[in-house]
């Protein structure tokens, strides 16, 4: 009797690409370290100071969990770095220590460690960092307020605050491009939309993005921002002035596209994206925050692994 081989068969995927998660969480640090240098030039030394201390906090307490609970050591795969540095661009260049200290924590702890470590999480960590960190201190994240003190060559008041608050049309204070290179307050890292459209348009060419949740997610905001706009030009901003403002491109670059919280095949990702810009313009028009594109993508997280079960009919026939 022929002597027979076995298998060991895995479920899916079958293949490996060469890529790795150290190689993967450098080039988006290094795509990010763009847009993050428009916003050290625009705040100054505050805002190096925010980066510098979420970067190496995130580090630390990686390092101080795996210590603790005797796990391997991760912090060399730059996952826990990047994590710091997408949450420190999320937040004012104005903000204290003790917000960054206590928002790392949360992000590398609770947001990626609790559920079991890189590739666990269910949400994506800095997005829920800061969206708690909105409800603990919403005072915080006013940037009106938090750039009182900052003496700027424009209007230094926050776009969507204004079309917020006072129902101002956009384009009669702020010009499209001005707030495409960055004329504008925000996020120290989420300001200047040239800057961000270079750094994904680098992580899509290089494959460490899906196109297809970057672009749907901005299909969504435009065609909805032009619905509400075309119904009451005064009350809603239009397409281009939502894509340029708040975490938008942000958002649909460094966020919604994370690996562990993103689905994998084609129709997901597009409802996924697209469903994400939709709601982002719902809350911000019709709902009580600001800028809904935080809100919008830890909904999409959590609604991902119902979208990931769309799969393509499988070819062949049942016997």
């Amino acid at each position: 009797m022929a002597e027979q081989k076995k298998l060991i068969v895995s479920h899916a995927p079958f293949w490996h690409d060469g890529s790795s998660i150290h190689e993967r969480s450098y080039h988006i640090m290094g795509a990010a370290l763009l847009p993050a240098l428009a916003g050290f030039v625009l705040y100054g030394m505050p805002a190096v100071g925010v980066m510098s201390l979420s970067i190496s906090f995130a580090i630390f307490w990686e390092f101080a969990f795996t210590a603790v609970t005797k796990r391997p050591l991760t912090i060399a795969d730059g996952n826990a770095a990047l994590i710091g540095m997408l949450f420190g661009m999320l937040l004012p260049a104005a903000t204290p220590w003790w917000a960054v200290v206590t928002g790392t924590f949360i992000a590398v702890i609770i947001g990626k460690q609790i559920f079991g470590g890189i590739g666990s999480n269910a949400f994506n960590p800095a997005v829920l960092a800061v969206a708690i960190l909105m409800v603990a201190w919403k005072e915080r994240f006013n940037f009106d307020a938090a750039y009182v003190n900052y003496s700027f060559g424009f209007a230094a008041q926050y776009p969507l605050g204004v079309l917020k608050h006072f129902g101002v049309p956009a384009t009669r204070i702020f010009h499209l491009g001005d707030l495409f290179f960055g004329r504008q307050t925000g996020g120290l890292g989420t300001g200047c939309g040239a800057a961000l459209v270079a750094a994904g348009a680098y992580l899509i060419y290089r494959g460490f993005i899906r196109w297809e949740i970057s672009l749907s997610f901005l299909a969504g905001i435009f065609l909805t921002a032009q619905i509400f706009n075309l119904a009451d030009p005064v009350r809603f901003g239009g397409p281009f002035f939502h894509l340029l403002t708040g975490y938008t491109l942000f958002a649909a670059f460094f966020l919604l596209t994370e690996d562990s919280s993103s689905p994998v095949n084609l129709i997901p990702m597009l409802i996924y994206g697209f469903c994400g810009g939709v709601l982002t313009i719902l809350i911000r028009n019709i709902g009580a925050h600001i800028d809904g594109s935080l809100y919008a993508v830890l909904a999409m997280n959590m609604v991902n692994p119902l979208l990931d079960k769309i799969r393509p009919k499988a070819i062949g026939k049942v016997l």
